[in-house]
């Protein structure tokens, strides 16, 4: 690992997590709301309040209420001819307004512009949340095989060239506890589950600078990354690059594309990010 970079004053709350429920300022109903929310995260599109409920893992009558509250919002809305219950478009406003006032996405776009049309591959920028990364900036290939991954797309840091990249910079208690802290199921045949052969791939991705995974959250993709910076060095971030095994074999990636992954992620950390502004 290196050495430990200026830690700032907080760090983000894993995914998914509900913290300070034992505060007086915390507010359980503004909680309630964001469960119900997060029980649509799953391969349905429309679901049930009894679906609601047990995926919030709330009673019927609370769930009810909290629904009725968002669809009146506009929030959530009813299936016509149906009890089921589906997201909205308004909800994309807060996606829309965390992407405009991000600095790091702004400052980001023109470097993974850039590497994008120089290879014409898939280039991504992806933050740490938790124990898994999100994707928040990307610029596909032009060729017809990509992979289809949405922006808000999460995946397991643990077998991620971009989770590799940004453990590789954290501090080893951080980046073991975020190893013990994840879930560790396979995504594919080739998903690297042990912790020891894990925590070696970060202490090569720290002593090279970059990291690279074929095969381990997706079956066809080859990916390179390398970890954005803060002003006080802590990583807030990692630029990625995505081939697939048809075009590409890993040894090729990696001698013709790490170079320029590690030179777009050493000028974005140059470009004065605010510390921990992910």
């Amino acid at each position: 690992m290196p050495s430990e970079p200026a830690k700032p004053t907080s760090l983000p709350p894993p995914a998914h997590a509900v913290d300070g429920d034992d505060s007086p300022l915390y507010v359980q109903a503004i909680a309630r709301a964001f469960q119900v929310l997060q029980a649509f995260d799953g391969p349905r599109r429309e679901i049930t309040l009894a679906d609601i409920a047990k995926a919030a893992g709330m009673g019927r009558s609370a769930v009810q209420r909290v629904v009725y509250t968002l669809e009146s919002l506009g929030y959530l809305a009813r299936v016509p001819d149906s009890k089921n219950y589906r997201l909205t478009s308004r909800l994309l406003q807060f996606s829309y307004n965390y992407v405009r006032n991000n600095e790091l996405i702004a400052k980001a776009l023109p470097y993974l512009q850039e590497l994008n049309r120089t290879f014409d591959e898939t280039i991504n920028l992806q933050e740490l949340d938790g124990t898994e990364i999100v994707l928040v900036a990307r610029f596909l290939s032009r060729h017809l095989m990509n992979i289809e991954v949405a922006v808000g797309s999460r995946l397991p840091a643990f077998c991620t060239a971009s989770g590799t990249a940004i453990l590789s910079r954290l501090p080893e208690k951080e980046c073991d506890a975020i190893l013990r802290a994840s879930r560790r199921v396979a995504l594919t045949p080739s998903t690297e589950l042990d912790l020891d052969r894990l925590r070696q791939r970060i202490r090569t991705a720290a002593a090279r600078g970059y990291s690279i995974v074929a095969n381990e959250s997706v079956v066809g993709d080859i990916s390179l990354a390398a970890p954005v910076l803060d002003q006080g060095g802590w990583p807030v971030a990692a630029v990625n690059i995505s081939v697939p095994v048809a075009r590409w074999t890993v040894e090729q990636a990696e001698t013709e594309l790490a170079n320029h992954v590690q030179a777009t992620a050493m000028m974005l950390s140059g470009a004065k990010i605010s510390p921990f502004m992910g």
